[in-house]
């Protein structure tokens, strides 16, 4: 029911209004006396009749208030009896009267086409008003009267009598418009022939899906995935074409469905383009269409794209695009390969022949240049299915081609297998007797490989020394420099301090001198302040808190420092104790000290980890090296200038403690990583490092049971991570 507007734009707005809605009332009494019939007659033998070609149309915009519409004289008559009136963004209204010559009052409206978006049949009742019925693809389907894919709408007419229906329609597709007038019985079984041909068709897409799939699963040919989805999209696109998917698969999300075809249709496009390129092995045998390949499903692409973010009816035009030009692309391809002696291209050019027919006889019928019936109607489909059952053969076709070319493959290498086995055996005979005479030479090499193996590890040991030697004396110049500075501090404050205890001494004997005096009081007090101010005692008892406090100081810096010596060379490093990870860690951060600049910023996060049991002090030399390391790496990188950044991190992950050492130094190349632990290699120039630090690294992790993991990028830094089991066990 719709109410009349409301007054608020004024009286003359009004009484135009009003004066437009006489007229056109006027105007219809007129042209009812004049033509003195309906549009459409109903007779009892009427039982189910197209009647597109009795509708007046009219297009324009939305509007608040159908009766303005009603009342409108622009409609125009439309000749076709299935219309087809391509794409439109505004409204399309369709009026026709019908009249009711049989005995039956009640029948069907039907659309055959589930595409539209929104169709809303207006009535005009008893009382004058207008009552509307909507079937639409914007509400849930169970808000539908008639269960039904095709829009139904209930046309109430009493015997001998007539009544005219007005239907307004939105569309983000083409407006093709299929309509019946129906009795119900044939309305139900017209639906039931179309539910038993889309069933057939579901059914062998549906089976299609699975037995080439269970293929995929068997030979794990790509071909076939590729089919399996281009076979289900082309499904699901005819399911929401025909209505059965909003139906049946997705009935409570109405937007989809809307988009649902778009979208499925894309898909179906794009699988289908990868199916072709991977069939017809594009790139060997027609490599310029590679590329024109790649264009058509991106235009796919884009119109999935337009159809998300809103554009709809232009994505639906993106798509047809790419299905024409992809469609003809696919089979001058197939053709060309075909011609080439590609034999099972000729199952690709005849299915998309087929598939390319198919929808011709049905564009032809939607254009009204063929008739419409159940052979136009269904072609898309019988087509999609026998194309369907043709690409099928044609990828068992090409299995068998490869199977026989695997096979000839396999025989000639057979054949060459043989022949090679022969002349190994004529040569086996030479060969043993050279393996005699090369026998007795290797084992005076044997001998002088060992007097030389035997050598180089004693210059392996030696150099071992040298790098503890190096370390040692890497370590005693940086303890050296540590504790001198505390040394000093205390040192330099010693004579100060002296100077001001023998001022205080002296301030002692004249206090004793003038307490002791026969002077007054009053005046003794004025020579004892006169004294303080003399020496100032103020300043005096200032610089002694501060030289004391600066003594304490060195000497705490002092036993700090030695206390880390302390833990970093345990005496007993060749006995597995325990020890705490964080306090090693520690200790060799205050050693090198004097190594680590002021530019490099130190970040350290100690985790709650418990001891572990190792060699503490061979550990310690693992994180002087890695340390040491890295901060020549950030030193390499910033050199004297601030941004270095030196992080380590200590956590418990179940039975193994994690300590992280990162710097964000020049980092390592892969061929560097991968030799890094090899004994002597090295990148440092000669004469800064003997290439053992990272061997004495590795055997020192493994000696713990433990693991090292390297992450580094050249130019960002790199990061070791040290696994070591916290408890030790020991096979002996």
């Amino acid at each position: 029911m719709f109410d009349e507007p409301g007054d608020g734009d004024g009286c003359e707005v009004n009484s135009g209004k009003n004066m437009k809605r006489i007229v056109a009332i006027w105007f219809l009494i007129i042209l009812c006396l004049s033509q003195g019939k309906a549009d459409i007659v109903i007779e009892d033998a009427s039982s189910r009749m197209l009647i597109g070609n009795h509708f007046r149309k009219y297009v324009g915009p939305e509007v608040s208030n159908p009766s303005d519409v009603f009342a409108s004289d622009e409609f125009v008559p439309l000749t076709a009896k299935v219309p087809n009136l391509g794409l439109h963004k505004d409204e399309v209204w369709l009026t026709f009267t019908m009249e009711n010559r049989s005995q039956q009052s009640t029948w069907l409206l039907e659309i055959a086409y589930p595409l539209l978006d929104d169709v809303e049949l207006y009535t005009q009742g008893a009382d004058g008003q207008y009552v509307s019925q909507r079937s639409s693809e914007q509400l849930p389907f169970s808000e539908r009267r008639y269960h039904v894919p095709n829009h139904v709408f209930a046309l109430d007419i009493e015997p001998a009598s007539s009544q005219t229906y007005y239907l307004r329609i939105r569309s983000t597709e083409q407006i093709f418009l299929p309509v019946y007038v129906n009795r119900s019985r044939a309305f139900w079984e017209s639906t039931a022939k179309d539910y038993l041909v889309s069933g057939i068709y579901i059914g062998i897409v549906g089976i299609m899906v699975l037995y080439n799939l269970f293929l995929y699963f068997s030979v794990s040919e790509k071909g076939y995935i590729y089919y399996v989805l281009y076979v289900a999209f082309a499904g699901l696109t005819q399911m929401g074409i025909k209505g059965y998917g909003f139906q049946y698969v997705w009935p409570a999300w109405p937007g989809f469905a809307v988009v649902a075809p778009i979208i499925f249709g894309s898909l179906s496009g794009i699988t289908a383009v990868l199916l072709a390129r991977s069939f017809l092995r594009v790139k060997k045998y027609a490599p310029r269409f590679y590329r024109l390949f790649q264009g058509v499903n991106l235009l796919f692409i884009v119109s999935l794209v337009l159809v998300l973010v809103g554009a709809r009816q232009v994505g639906f035009m993106a798509m047809q695009l790419a299905t024409t030009i992809g469609s003809v692309t696919v089979l001058i391809v197939s053709f060309r390969v075909m011609m080439q002696g590609y034999r099972p291209a000729k199952y690709f050019v005849l299915g998309w022949s087929v598939l390319l027919v198919g929808s011709i006889v049905f564009l032809l019928k939607d254009y009204g240049i063929l008739s419409y019936n159940n052979f136009t109607s269904y072609a898309v489909q019988g087509a999609s299915a026998i194309q369907m059952a043709l690409l099928s053969f044609g990828l068992a076709y090409r299995i068998n081609i490869l199977k026989q070319e695997r096979a000839a493959s396999q025989a000639r290498v057979l054949l060459t297998l043989r022949e090679n086995e022969k002349l190994i055996r004529d040569q086996n005979v030479v060969l043993e007797q050279k393996v005699e005479e090369r026998t007795s030479e290797l084992q005076d090499s044997n001998r002088v490989l060992q007097e030389t193996l035997t050598n180089l590890k004693e210059t392996q040991a030696q150099l071992v020394e040298s790098e503890k030697m190096a370390s040692l004396g890497q370590l005693t110049a940086g303890i050296a420099h540590e504790i001198n500075n505390p040394i000093n501090f205390v040192t330099s404050n010693v004579g100060p301090l002296k100077r001001d205890v023998a001022l205080l001494w002296t301030a002692f004997a004249e206090v004793e001198k003038i307490g002791l005096s026969d002077t007054p009081l009053e005046e003794k007090k004025v020579r004892l302040t006169q004294y303080k101010e003399s020496i100032d005692v103020d300043y005096l008892r200032t610089e002694i808190e501060f030289l004391l406090k600066g003594m304490h100081e060195g000497a705490s810096r002092t036993a700090e420092i030695v206390k880390s010596m302390r833990i970093f060379s345990r005496v007993d490093e060749d006995v597995l104790k325990y020890a705490d990870i964080n306090e090693g860690l520690e200790s060799t951060l205050v050693i090198l000290n004097s190594v680590i600049k002021e530019s490099v910023d130190v970040h350290t996060r100690w985790g709650d980890v418990p001891s572990v049991e190792c060699y503490p002090g061979k550990l310690n030399q693992v994180f002087l090296n890695l340390i040491t390391n890295a901060v020549y790496a950030i030193n390499e990188k910033f050199g004297k200038q601030r941004g270095g950044l030196l992080t380590i991190v200590t956590e418990r992950h179940g039975e193994d403690v994690h300590i992280a050492i990162a710097d964000n130094g020049v980092g390592m190349p892969k061929d560097v990583m991968e030799r890094i632990f090899e004994p002597f290699f090295t990148t440092k120039d000669v004469g800064e490092g003997t290439g053992l630090g990272m061997s004495i690294v590795y055997k020192t992790i493994k000696k713990h049971n433990g693991e090292i993991k390297i992450h580094s990028e050249e130019g960002e830094g790199t990061t070791f991570t040290l696994i070591i089991p916290i408890k030790q066990y020991k096979n002996e």
